[in-house]
């Protein structure tokens, strides 16, 4: 096997990630973490709709996300440390998520086509039941305006990668293509506000000061 296949700890203890998603299991243990994935079991698109049908922000409503992802997880490991994510893009008042299918990225991206919009990012960390720790954060990126030609290009070349992640692309691979300007943390884009959480996971002794 290859050294990727075992990526260098630094962690006393493994942490617990309430998430499917590889980027974010690829982030934690890149930078040295040992981690479990375990999926929440959280209807994301219900969880939305009630947020933004009782008027909460696009931030209150990726905390409340990433927190009942952490709680569900937490209850099954008891004293474990347990990390629950959330990203929302937001544009000009409108909420995205993953596209379904082909048809439904290319809509995004003629919607998100010459304008900026907000990646929302939050993290929350439960530890034996109870929310210790939480950090929102949030990046604004300008997207080029995009040919319908360019548009199904990208999308034949990028394949079933766009429908993974909010908006359609992948800023660290083709997606970066498309962008005129982004400001923000490269972790928070990528879904995670790493760099804070290491900094209480060392608080906590989970990882070396």
């Amino acid at each position: 096997m290859s050294s990727e296949d075992f990526p260098p700890v630094l962690s006393t203890q493994p942490v617990v990630l309430a998430s499917g998603s590889r980027t974010r299991l690829s982030l934690l243990r890149g930078a040295g973490l040992e981690v479990v994935a375990h999926r929440p079991g959280v209807d994301e698109e219900e969880v939305k709709l009630s947020c933004k049908a009782g008027g909460l922000t696009v931030e209150e409503t990726a905390e409340a996300l990433a927190e009942l992802k952490a709680s569900r997880v937490a209850a099954k490991v008891p004293g474990a440390y347990v990390i629950g994510a959330d990203q929302m893009l937001e544009c000009e008042g409108r909420w995205f998520d993953k596209p379904e299918d082909r048809a439904g990225a290319a809509e995004q991206l003629r919607a998100l086509s010459g304008r900026t919009h907000r990646l929302v990012t939050t993290a929350v960390l439960f530890h034996n039941n109870s929310r210790v720790w939480h950090q929102t954060d949030q990046a604004k990126l300008t997207m080029r305006s995009l040919s319908d030609d360019f548009i199904e290009r990208y999308l034949d070349a990028a394949g079933d990668a766009v429908l993974t992640s909010v908006g359609g692309y992948q800023l660290e691979a083709l997606g970066a293509q498309l962008f005129t300007r982004v400001a923000g943390d490269h972790f928070t884009i990528l879904g995670l506000p790493l760099l804070p959480l290491l900094g209480f996971l060392r608080v906590r002794g989970v990882l070396p000061s």
